[in-house]
């Protein structure tokens, strides 16, 4: 069999698995485990199926029968007519920061593409029901920081997500957004322009088939990739009892940063965001309270203008602060380092760090001597 032909067969396997009912993410990751490849899974003998924690008779006899009472062939196909992108959790370009979760998806489909600095994505969600407040300061910053450099993650639905994912758009920026149902299923149906221009300059994702119906479980299911993918989010109008709260959680158990916007104190949609604040989220009144608050990324990003980024907040530098900063070193290095590799006059360099330190990109070790932060 060729490397081509072996491929293809991985991968329907690799969705034929993925549409058996009852194999989520993390009994999923159990079976591979296990078995070592969803074709092994899916050609296990009922007895080996029972040995493994947490399968019982329903879920054996469905795994044994999926290879004839599931097509996953056709939905193959059907992904390669409409461009649609399939990614295993073991493929290469699987997003890596949703490697980070608990319950990483399975498989991801997508329409658009997926780049290296979509890791630095953040995410911005709120109420469907949005007072004109909540949708421009959604949209408000969604532009900016889509402007900086990052990639803004949403859900596509009315309100909040509707005016995050226009803002990015807007800005000429990068936006993904995560449905609840398949991506040839767009949901509210109302936004199917939006979702085109999102295919255009970002991607649609989701872990159901691709017709999939949304359906009432799927999109709290939904939220925990939305922030899954992203280095932190901001609610933006939310009721106590809400999805965006309930992103925020996701945020939370996932080591990620919570971001809250202020909003009236007698509108109901705003109280979710001000618990958030007195329980410890930052309260975020621009783009620049976002960015600071990012630590280094655990692995630094390569943009598509050549740009390695350390942190999210090099993102607002200048040209001048860009070319000081590029000449300080992760390891101890001298301020006549600093004005020889840079070309920078001394006085410049100087007032520079400081910009730098404030930042906290930088800091000194001693009088003469900086390291990167």
């Amino acid at each position: 069999m060729d490397d081509a032909r072996h491929d293809s067969v991985e991968l329907i396997a690799e969705i034929r698995l993925a549409l058996v009912p009852g194999v989520g993410p993390r009994l999923r990751h159990t079976l591979l485990e296990a078995f070592g490849s969803a074709q092994a899974v899916l050609n296990a003998a009922p007895n080996q199926l029972r040995s493994i924690a947490g399968i019982g008779t329903t879920l054996v006899s469905r795994i044994v029968s999926a290879n004839t009472d599931i097509d996953a062939e056709a939905e193959f196909d059907l992904c390669r007519r409409n461009n649609i992108g399939v990614l295993p959790r073991c493929c290469a370009g699987y997003p890596k920061l949703l490697t980070e979760i608990h319950d990483p998806p399975g498989v991801l489909f997508h329409q658009g593409e997926l780049r290296p600095e979509d890791q630095m994505a953040v995410a911005i969600v709120g109420t469907r029901h949005a007072s004109r407040y909540g949708t421009e300061q959604a949209r408000r910053l969604a532009a900016s920081l889509a402007r900086a450099g990052l990639t803004i993650v949403s859900g596509l639905a009315r309100g909040v997500d509707a005016a995050a994912h226009r803002g990015a758009l807007e800005a000429g920026g990068r936006t993904l957004a995560v449905l609840a149902g398949g991506v040839l299923n767009i949901y509210p149906p109302e936004h199917r322009e939006l979702a085109d221009l999102i295919r255009g300059q970002g991607a649609l994702i989701s872990e159901n088939a691709p017709r999939s119906e949304p359906v009432n479980g799927s999109f709290p299911q939904r939220n925990r990739i939305i922030t899954g993918l992203s280095l932190g989010v901001i609610v933006v109008e939310a009721a106590v009892r809400s999805g965006a709260m309930i992103s925020a959680r996701h945020a939370i158990e996932q080591n990620r940063e919570v971001f809250a916007v202020p909003g009236r104190v007698d509108n109901r949609g705003s109280r979710g965001c001000h618990q958030l604040i007195r329980d410890g989220a930052k309260l975020v009144e621009s783009a620049d309270d976002v960015l600071e608050e990012f630590g280094p990324l655990v692995q630094p990003v390569q943009r598509s203008d050549g740009q390695v980024v350390h942190r999210p907040a090099e993102l607002k530098l200048n040209d001048l602060e860009k070319l000081v900063l590029s000449a300080i070193e992760l390891e101890d290095t001298s301020i006549d380092r600093v004005v020889s590799a840079s070309g920078v006059p001394i006085h410049r360099v100087l007032a520079t760090i400081s910009v730098l330190e404030t930042r906290r990109l930088v800091r000194r070790v001693s009088g003469n001597v900086v390291v990167r932060a």
